[in-house]
């Protein structure tokens, strides 16, 4: 396939880093004295940062504002993503050899702007993104195709030309929603939802290493 442009999701596409969202939610709460009465990983998978804060001003009645609780929950995470966060197999090279043909990309993720940067850096790979767009700056998750449309107007390239890289279900059947060409990736965090994402996707693949060869 010929690729003109290339929007990248962050967490479980181009890191390892899902694991550590597993839990954060519900520390969260217990940081603050609250104890959670659900599964909040579960609640939160399909939510922005925007989302979650708000959610928890309306469910657990948190007394702070959403840039409070968005800032509270980034000092949470943000030693992994300047100090431990690691590329996916395979990653480095392939965006090198995107950049090298001439392939535009930007990363779309739901992640705050400061610790995907100093993960990118981190990684030896930010230069190789014309821009970074969150859910947050955008205001709203990826059950909407806001964040897509935003990164592919950035890169003005052709939508047809133009793939979606995402590891998350409710994320691939919503670029794959709006016109984007999907390219599904496996994740460990979504490893239930691998044969419905691989339906689902344009094309899918287990690692960027089998990736070789096929964006020529």
């Amino acid at each position: 396939m010929k690729i003109e442009g290339a929007i990248f999701d962050l967490d479980g596409t181009l890191l390892d880093s899902m694991f550590i969202w597993d839990t954060i939610g519900e520390d969260y709460l217990k940081s603050l004295g609250i104890k959670p009465k659900e599964n909040l990983n579960e609640t939160f998978k399909t939510m922005s940062l925007l989302q979650a804060a708000a959610y928890y001003q309306s469910e657990y009645g948190v007394d702070l504002s959403i840039e409070q609780i968005i800032s509270g929950v980034n000092r949470m995470i943000e030693h992994f993503y300047t100090g431990k966060v690691t590329a996916k197999a395979g990653v480095k090279a392939m965006l090198e050899t995107f950049k090298k043909k001439g392939v535009k990309m930007c990363v779309a993720t739901a992640t705050d702007s400061h610790l995907a940067k100093a993960a990118l850096r981190r990684n030896g790979v930010l230069d190789c993104f014309s821009g970074i767009f969150t859910c947050t700056q955008v205001g709203s998750g990826k059950d909407t195709p806001d964040i897509f449309n935003k990164a592919l107007t950035h890169l003005g390239t052709h939508k047809q030309s133009t793939v979606v890289f995402e590891d998350a279900l409710y994320a691939v059947q919503t670029a794959k929603k709006a016109g984007f060409f999907v390219a599904g990736m496996y994740d460990k965090s979504q490893a239930a939802h691998s044969a419905q994402i691989r339906k689902l996707s344009d094309v899918f693949f287990n690692s960027f290493e089998e990736m070789r060869g096929f964006f020529d």
